[in-house]
């Protein structure tokens, strides 16, 4: 019997299940079934807690919407996992199956997490539909800072070349985001800056912070980020510093040597342009204005 079959009966035995795959290949099983089921090689546990609101789908390009809420589990979602972002961006598949025979189930919603939420002891997730990545901006805009992202195929710098990067033990460290290292030889000041820093050893190994400022201070470096570490860094964890681009032509041609990979539109005219209006002097012939 087809769940179609099953639901037209009248007489309904139906739950839903939810499989959760995170980038790290782990699959978490949930169903807000009193008892566990198992299909599709996937054990969906029953004592997590886990509850969904109404799946929201529109005909359209429209982004489905949905979200799961679940209490903490050990043994499940655990706090530190969710802070070190092992669920950021997790595939998710919904069924709605018939616990009396499993293989009458269908498909509701296919998708991924998207923001995810901590509070009083249990998490919220947002589920984003497949129609998501239909929101990612296709085509140039006609700017004056390069749109290359440092480093891709656009920009082409070689970020792993000596001189763009470092690795240094944790000296010492506040709130999760300010960062203090002894004088590092070879760097200027602000060369981090909109940079990257990435944890490699420790809690926090794996995670990945921008850098808001980078201050040479009485001699020691100051590093720091936008936000706080969602885990606590130790003195002598292992970081690596990745340098930063602020995207404009001087930087591109003077920091990177790399000027004729610039992404921008460097000549086009201001706001005060706009105001301008037709002299006497000079050569007006419609001719290039940076000549």
């Amino acid at each position: 019997m087809t769940l179609q079959d099953h639901l037209a009966s009248g007489l309904t035995t139906v739950c839903r299940c939810w499989a959760v795959t995170r980038r790290d290949g782990r699959v978490f099983g949930f169903t807000d079934h009193d008892e566990g089921l198992t299909f599709e090689g996937i054990e969906f546990k029953a004592d997590t807690g886990l509850t969904a609101r109404a799946l929201q789908q529109v005909t359209g390009l429209a982004v489905d919407n949905t979200e799961a809420v679940g209490a903490l589990s050990d043994d499940a979602v655990t706090e530190a996992d969710i802070n070190a972002g092992q669920f950021d961006g997790a595939d998710v598949t919904a069924w709605m199956v018939n616990w009396r025979d499993v293989a009458a189930r269908e498909v509701q919603f296919k998708g991924s997490i998207g923001e995810l939420k901590r509070t009083d002891g249990a998490f919220h997730a947002e589920l984003r539909g497949l129609s998501e990545v239909l929101n990612t901006p296709v085509g140039r805009v006609y700017q004056k800072p390069c749109q290359a992202v440092l480093g891709d195929t656009r920009c082409r710098v070689d970020l792993s070349a000596a001189g763009y990067r470092t690795e240094l033990a944790v000296e010492q460290v506040e709130a999760g985001r300010v960062f203090r290292f002894a004088a590092v030889a070879g760097f200027d000041d602000r060369w981090f800056e909109r940079g990257r820093l990435e944890v490699l050893s420790g809690q926090a190994e794996g995670l990945v912070a921008m850098v808001k400022n980078d201050r040479l201070v009485d001699g020691a470096r100051v590093i720091e980020l936008w936000e706080e570490l969602r885990m606590p860094v130790a003195e002598g964890d292992l970081v690596l510093l990745e340098t930063g681009c602020d995207k404009r032509i001087e930087t591109c041609r003077l920091k990177f040597q790399n000027i004729e990979n610039f992404r921008g539109f460097p000549h086009i005219p201001g706001e005060d342009w706009l105001m301008t209006y037709p002299q006497d002097a000079g050569a007006n012939d419609g001719g290039s204005r940076y000549r």
